[in-house]
């Protein structure tokens, strides 16, 4: 008899929901006998977060997959770009990072890759995983997987340090906040081979987020950050999400960097190794990306946003770089896989070329004004968006994700969720007179009737 599914945890990239509500040790067995199943794999890496319930999903999982047939390798408490690395770099046949990210604690989920770290979306696996599960249909193996413990920590820091000339970071002074996720870990396997200093805060690995939730893209949750920076006087602040895929910068002053103009920073460093090459950014980002890219000798490619999206476009162009405002950061020979932990090792190397605090360096290139991602809760997607096109037709208009109304001097961009009834409001302006003014019309705009 199947074992009772909610659909509703298979989102568009992953599957995530409340441990054990939603997301049992039951399901876990069955979603690990699936996704042998469906791949066809003989060996999967199965990495955790520091979550309570990951050791309980990690031995159903596990077992599951076992009784499909393959070998389980467990590389333990790990980020979700160190699990893409073991993947990648060993030649699994598929991957899992048990995570659900910046999500509370009562919250689980699992991050599923293929071989070569190429995630599983709901277009590409997660779907068929998702009805063999809530079918219950599931092969008989031949012979029962094995399970085999590995540390892969140290070859992980090793390959982000690849990325960069060690020897050329400077001794900065640099606060990192963990967020009590697995930064904690992966920090000091990294940082234990560079000259600088750490001021660490809540590298404790704690599930329970007992400081702040690890989701340093609101910046609430950033204040913690901002006080180590002004109180021990650091060159930089570092914070990370729970399964530590994502970073965010502040500078000396403890002023927020956006994800877009780490992405400006990396595709600049990126294209001094590889002069001419192409630079994703997503059409969330600023203006300013592309012009940076540009002024770098680079060829800028706009994309729509979601990782899955961005990675096949990146491995269909070979393309070196790709940047998210999010924080997400995808790298080519990291498989085409997103790391902060890349993206901060790029920056040091940035900021020690420069000489020069953090804030000048970033000043040339951040110049905009911008509104921030707003959430709308909207009745009839479709008619609201032909509402906005409607009222800005002198607009240059595309629809590549949404639709973004461009003129010279501001933008928006409009998108529905994947998920639930919103539209997701982003605006930028050359002024912050003018980029309020937009905001404000706009978001009247959606937010009264008929469309809403």
């Amino acid at each position: 008899m199947p074992t009772h599914l909610v659909p509703e945890i298979f989102k568009t990239y992953d599957i995530r929901g409340i441990y054990p509500d939603e997301l049992s040790d039951d399901v876990a067995h069955d979603i690990g006998r699936a996704f042998v199943d469906e791949l066809g794999l003989s060996s999967v890496v199965v990495g955790r977060d520091m979550r309570p319930s990951g050791n309980a999903l990690f031995a159903s999982f596990a077992r599951g997959a076992n009784e499909a047939g393959a070998d389980v390798t467990d590389v333990g408490l790990v980020s979700t770009d160190a699990l893409y690395f073991a993947v990648g770099r060993y030649g699994f046949g598929g991957g899992v990072m048990i995570t659900a990210s910046h999500n509370p604690a009562d919250y689980n989920g699992l991050k599923m890759t293929r071989d070569s770290a190429q995630a599983l979306s709901l277009d590409t696996g997660l779907s068929a995983i998702r009805d063999r599960v809530a079918a219950g249909i599931f092969t008989t193996a031949v012979r029962s997987g094995t399970i085999e413990r590995r540390d892969i920590l140290e070859e992980f820091a090793t390959h982000c340090l690849s990325f960069i000339d060690p020897a050329t970071i400077k001794p900065f002074k640099i606060a990192i906040d963990a967020g009590n996720g697995m930064a904690g870990r992966t920090v000091p396997h990294v940082f234990r081979h560079l000259p600088c200093e750490i001021v660490p805060l809540f590298f404790e690995l704690d599930g329970s987020f007992p400081n702040h939730p690890a989701s340093p893209i609101e910046p609430e949750n950033m204040i913690d950050l901002q006080r180590a920076v002004r109180e021990h006087g650091c060159d930089l602040g570092v914070a990370f999400d729970g399964d530590a895929d994502r970073m965010f910068l502040v500078d000396e002053n403890a002023g927020l960097i956006g994800g877009d103009m780490v992405t400006a920073l990396v595709g600049i460093n990126t294209l001094k190794r590889y002069p001419g090459a192409k630079i994703l950014y997503n059409l969330i980002c600023s203006r300013s990306v592309p012009e940076a890219i540009e002024r770098a000798g680079g060829i800028p490619v706009r994309s729509p946003v979601g990782h899955s999206l961005i990675k096949k476009i990146m491995r269909d162009q070979d393309i070196v770089f790709g940047g998210e405002h999010s924080g997400h950061f995808y790298f080519r020979d990291n498989w085409f896989a997103d790391s902060g932990m890349i993206a901060l090792m790029q920056c040091l190397e940035v900021f020690s070329e420069a000489g020069r605090p953090v804030s000048e360096v970033i000043a040339p290139i951040d110049h905009r004004f911008r509104s921030g991602e707003i959430n709308s809760r909207v009745h009839d997607i479709p008619a609201k968006l032909a509402e906005l096109e409607q009222h800005y037709a002198d607009a240059q208009i595309d629809h590549l994700d949404g639709v973004t109304i461009a003129y010279p001097n501001w933008w928006m961009n409009v998108r529905p969720s994947n998920t639930e009834p919103l539209l997701r409001l982003n605006v930028e302006g050359d002024t912050r007179e003018l980029m309020e003014r937009q905001r404000d019309e706009a978001l009247e705009l959606i937010r009264r009737m008929p469309g809403r």
